[in-house]
């Protein structure tokens, strides 16, 4: 379950300003809740870690008071989530905290060495920075367990959600296509014999697609059409592309390409490459991999790693070697016989870092080495493609939003009933 964005900014806030420690022989208590002390100092470094975190297009801040105000109200708030965290046996491990760690370090494109360096650069020892992280996941654990017991999602629900959806998809003003076009021009008022040849050359191409041509191929050696992007015609809403187009491709899955349609301009021939109801796609965007895995030990630190790694990729690139023969040579993997391949895989299959990764590559790019939970990676992105979701899946997400739907109604009543049954008392309301 998604943590509700504005009770905790503290991941977006330590990747972009750092946690700055001050203390001060004049601290004093602001606040106390349930007898544990919340000082000024903690306090000022809240209000000073919003404001370095805020961009270029944020809000305006209210008033200073205001401001003030509410951070400790917010500190309150999280005080008595952590108590009940810890006092309702919630724990979070060690190598929770040193994945939490390195998934910073992974947003900001940075290694631990050089995160934990540039938070040394403000004040900010490791051992501050991660009980920060332990504090946040624990409010996470808590509001995932608490939440998940307040939400429940029956089948008839899901069913419903889904006919409503297929209903809405029926409306080209709720339906979203992106096609590829591949265009046979003919001339105004053609002859026959012009037509005939068209035609012949229609069923030519989709002889060669049934052979095993791609689609994207065909454009580029047949259309008379925009040829760049393969043909892409661009996400745009059902009734912002021809009728014709529309009728041709609205019964296909996405992946499968039309019979030919005639224009007074020409033969269509169409590929629907992805189709959104309502914003949301039907498909799932699959990646086909292939990674070098090395895992630090006591012979091999995580810099060696990466420096190792760092001069293999170097090697690929200028052709002195291949990706596979390293994988086989040196990867410690699995996948090491196959050239370390990992075949297509689905979101959600590979841990958050290594994802995000793949989700910014181009296909046959080669990345600089990653640090996961796992070791570090070299990956190389082979192929990209997008796939129709099945009926399990769209019903799974279907379910899934349903529940952050509902989370956010039981979201507010129960931060209140936990602020409620804490005892406050604050000692300087600002």
């Amino acid at each position: 379950m998604k943590t509700p964005v504005w009770i905790f900014s503290l991941l977006l806030t330590l990747s972009t300003a750092g946690y700055a420690q001050t203390t001060s022989n004049n601290d004093y208590i602001v606040a106390l809740v349930n007898s544990e002390p919340i000082t000024h100092a903690e306090l000022e470094n809240q209000i000073r870690q919003l404001v370095d975190s805020r961009g270029p297009q944020s809000a305006p801040l209210p008033a200073a008071a205001e401001l003030r105000a509410a951070v400790l109200e917010r500190m309150i708030v999280e005080r008595a989530q952590l108590q009940m965290a810890r006092e309702t046996g919630v724990r979070v491990d060690t190598a929770q905290v040193d994945q939490a760690e390195a998934n910073i370090a992974a947003q900001n494109q940075l290694d631990l060495v050089q995160l934990r360096a540039n938070l040394e650069k403000r004040g900010t020892t490791q051992a501050a920075f991660r009980q920060q992280l332990r504090d946040q996941l624990l409010i996470n654990r808590l509001q995932e367990r608490e939440l998940e017991a307040r939400i429940k999602i029956s089948d008839a629900e899901v069913e419903a959600a889904l006919a409503a959806r297929k209903e809405a998809a029926k409306d080209p003003h709720n339906q979203e296509i992106n096609l590829g076009h591949l265009f046979l021009a003919l001339a105004e008022n053609p002859s026959a014999a012009a037509v005939a040849q068209a035609q012949q050359q229609a069923q030519k191409i989709l002889d060669r697609l049934k052979s095993g041509d791609s689609f994207e191929s065909l454009v580029q050696e047949f259309s008379a059409a925009e040829r760049s992007n393969a043909g892409q015609l661009g996400l745009r809403r059902a009734d912002r592309y021809p009728p014709l187009f529309v009728n041709a491709s609205q019964n296909l899955a996405v992946g499968a390409v039309s019979q030919w349609v005639r224009s007074d301009a020409g033969l269509h021939l169409l590929k629907v490459l992805e189709r959104r109801v309502n914003g949301l796609p039907d498909t799932q965007v699959q990646h086909h991999a292939r990674h070098i895995l090395l895992r630090p030990d006591a012979s091999l630190t995580q810099e060696q790693a990466i420096k190792q790694l760092a001069a293999v990729r170097e090697r690929i690139l200028t052709g002195a070697t291949s990706f596979e023969a390293q994988a086989r040579a040196i990867s410690q993997d699995g996948s090491a016989p196959q050239g370390g391949d990992l075949g297509w895989a689905a979101p959600g299959l590979f841990v958050s870092e290594f994802e995000q990764v793949l989700m910014r590559l181009r296909e046959k790019e080669i990345a600089e080495p990653l640090v996961s939970r796992f070791g570090v990676h070299l990956i190389e992105l082979l192929e990209r493609r997008n796939v129709e979701l099945t009926p399990a899946q769209l019903r799974e997400r279907e379910r899934n939003l349903l529940r952050a739907k509902r989370a956010e109604e039981v979201f507010e009543p129960w931060v209140r009933d936990v602020r409620g049954r804490a005892f406050v008392e604050i000692r300087d309301p600002g």
